[in-house]
């Protein structure tokens, strides 16, 4: 099953480490097409220019099965991929840690369905990897996946 990691680049790096926790939990379910989102290191793709890391990232979110997206950094990127996801008809399962001092978007909070959008308050990995698992047990179930 391929998996879909949302997860502010340009718009800040402050919760990078927990992005590679979500990424390692991730990956025991298939592959991560976005795996690079969880890189400490990560630079913008210098060798692709905005339009091209668009078609690609599009492309590979049309080959998920599933997206999971952390919320807690707000990004307009993250944004328009959840929306994309959507429009996709893929579920979507949205992590948020509310311990983090922000709010998190009436948009995204008002969108929780519990059938194909989920959004979970987590403060521990313990907490993500709940989410996690319930969310890709539910998808296999409604043979989403």
């Amino acid at each position: 099953m391929n998996i879909y990691f949302c997860g502010s680049i340009r718009g800040g790096r402050q919760d990078v480490a927990i992005y590679q926790q979500i990424v390692a939990c991730l990956k025991s379910y298939g592959p991560v097409l976005t795996e690079h989102v969880a890189f400490p290191e990560l630079e913008i793709q210098k060798n692709l220019n905005d339009a091209e890391i668009l078609e690609r990232d599009m492309q590979w979110l049309a080959q998920s099965q599933v997206v999971v997206a952390e919320v807690t950094q707000p990004s307009l990127g993250v944004g328009f991929e959840i929306a994309r996801a959507i429009t996709l008809n893929k579920p979507v399962l949205c992590l948020f840690r509310p311990s983090s001092g922000t709010r998190l978007s009436a948009l995204i909070r008002g969108s929780a369905n519990n059938r194909s959008f989920f959004v979970g308050n987590y403060e521990q990995r313990e907490d993500f990897e709940k989410f996690i698992q319930d969310f890709m047990g539910y998808c296999s179930q409604q043979r989403t996946v």
